[in-house]
């Protein structure tokens, strides 16, 4: 079984912020595919079926982005899901609007929904896929900046980045992490 995860904050207040791109992406995709994300399990919301093939659940852990660990690592213990097998996605601030990279293992990069599921697996082998939302312009406050809305821009180019993320994770699970890097790392989606 895949576990694809999507990361962000639950709740009306955090639902159009640039930090929630993870929980975008994972329900379009769920969405495209078939998968009803309703059920509550390993505190989150959760979808479970056949994605291009596979068995897929997809998750969107409602303890915070700081503590997304807890769901992540619940859910792979439950379901005795190897890391190899987690794809987590997230935003992604060192990456301009609209970029989608791929990587394998790595480091945090400051990212506390990343640091939770690192420190919580002891493992940071997992595939990440990375959804570009830029770095703020002038001595803005990051955690403002993330929490905060899309620009008019953004929201008008908000479709085509997440159909073109889905596209990334549909590459990833039929055909691999090095596949769809190799697809995916050197694109530019917005012009």
């Amino acid at each position: 079984m895949k576990l694809v995860v999507g990361l962000g904050n639950p709740g009306p207040k955090y639902a159009a912020t640039r930090h929630n791109i993870g929980f975008l992406v994972a329900q379009k995709f769920a969405e495209k595919v078939g998968l009803a994300l309703k059920r509550q399990a390993y505190q989150a919301v959760v979808g479970t079926g056949r994605a291009d093939g596979r068995e897929t659940m997809v998750l969107l852990p409602q303890t915070f982005m700081n503590r997304s660990g807890i769901s992540v690592a619940s859910a792979c213990k439950a379901k005795k899901i190897v890391v190899e097998d987690l794809i987590v996605i997230h935003d992604e601030i060192d990456l301009p609007f609209g970029s989608v990279r791929i990587k394998v293992g790595g480091g945090h990069g400051g990212h506390n929904g990343l640091r939770s599921i690192v420190d919580l697996l002891g493992s940071r082998d997992f595939v990440r896929l990375r959804v570009g939302i830029g770095r703020p312009a002038g001595p803005v406050d990051v955690a403002r900046y993330v929490l905060g809305p899309f620009s008019s821009t953004e929201r008008g180019q908000l479709d085509k980045v997440l159909e073109s993320s889905v596209k990334a994770l549909e590459v990833l699970l039929l055909k691999g992490a090095q596949q769809a890097m190799n697809e995916f790392n050197n694109r530019v989606f917005l012009n």
